[in-house]
């Protein structure tokens, strides 16, 4: 209320009282007495005090307070020098109740969870942000040149060193520009002065964007004239997707030169019907027997490489990596796995002279 003290001096005198109440002189220094409550009405013993009997902290109505012989103004007094609330306390509460808030909905980091995040990678550091993971695993290298007649090339053979089987993880499945690969593997027969014969697996990793010129340059240095290149429709995806890649990064194409042998036309020719589809993951376990553990599914690899570039924990990626090993070590297996079912087939024509 903004009703002045001389505006309310007015207004008495205009009413006619402006002496009835005596006027209480305060000392010169001394501070003036507060406005007492009215007191609360005396209730006799085994009485209750009435449902409308006036409550103590509230004023005196202006009639009643004309009718006790009071100033009519009374009522207007009190309010004045009645005590407001203090704003801090208003403003302390406020805030109290928005931090509240804040702690309910702000949304508490892993780490602070569950201590720190993982983010150890595997293999070694070759370049700034490019992990090189090699394996060996020993096996006898096929000795004899390996006939390409299942792949409806039946003059054709190549040489077990010369296969180069690859497959890609990629940060989509649609392809196109926008589309990379951040992990690389290739599988090759290899002969160690050390370790003797086996396959050799080795996987390029990418652990931060700007890798991606290391990678696509170690990779091509992989590749000779010789090679041939086996993958799982690799010649409709990850082919094209590197080609792009390397056009991109302004670098020379070493693919588009290089022999290709997709071993998913030959697959599903020989198996198709067999099973419920001719997927890599089918082949392998239908026809190959081999039953993977805790395998992260192929559609799950983007995430996880975004996850991890984003500040995340390192597991999925490495789950990502050992996924992309066996499908590798997949491909050799089935290379030679439909050789032999070819030969075996022509064997059988042969003994019953329809070859």
């Amino acid at each position: 209320m903004s009703i002045s003290l001389d505006k309310l001096k007015a207004l008495r005198r205009q009413a006619g009282h402006a002496a009835q109440a005596p006027a209480v002189e305060t000392p010169l220094g001394a501070k003036p007495a507060p406005v007492e409550a009215a007191a609360t009405p005396a209730v006799a013993p085994g009485t209750s005090l009435a449902a409308d009997a006036p409550t103590a902290s509230l004023p005196t109505p202006p009639q009643r307070q004309a009718d006790q012989g009071g100033s009519v103004f009374g009522w207007v007094d009190a309010i004045q020098h009645k005590p407001s609330p203090p704003r801090a306390q208003d403003g302390d509460a406020l805030r109290r109740l928005l931090a509240s808030r804040n702690r309910a909905i702000t949304h508490t980091p892993r780490a602070e969870r569950s201590g720190p995040v993982d983010r150890s990678l595997p293999g070694t550091e070759v370049a700034p942000g490019l992990h090189l993971i090699e394996a060996f695993i020993p096996q006898a290298i096929p000795a004899q040149p390996l006939s390409l007649a299942f792949s409806k090339r039946p003059d054709e053979t190549v040489a077990a060193q010369d296969l180069l089987f690859f497959d890609t993880e990629t940060t989509g499945l649609a392809g196109g520009t926008g589309t990379r690969a951040f992990m690389i593997g290739a599988a090759d027969w290899y002969r160690d002065a050390l370790r003797g014969e086996g396959l050799r697996v080795r996987q390029l990793l990418m652990s931060t964007m700007a890798a991606e010129g290391a990678m696509l340059e170690r990779f091509a240095s992989w590749l000779s004239p010789s090679t041939v290149l086996s993958s799982y429709n690799g010649r409709s995806y990850d082919a094209p997707l590197l080609k792009t890649r390397y056009r991109l990064a302004r670098r020379g194409d070493p693919i588009s030169a290089l022999d290709h042998v997709d071993l998913l036309y030959p697959t599903r020719r020989r198996y198709r019907g067999t099973w419920e589809n001719c997927r890599l993951a089918t082949i392998e376990r239908q026809l190959l027997r081999i039953a993977r553990e805790d395998d992260l599914p192929g559609s799950e690899a983007p995430a996880a490489w975004l996850n991890y570039l984003r500040g995340g924990s390192a597991r999925n990626l490495r789950r990502v990596g050992e996924h992309n090993h066996q499908d590798v070590v997949t491909l050799a297996q089935l290379f030679l796995r439909l050789v032999q079912a070819e030969a075996d087939e022509r064997a059988a024509l042969a003994l019953t002279g329809q070859g």
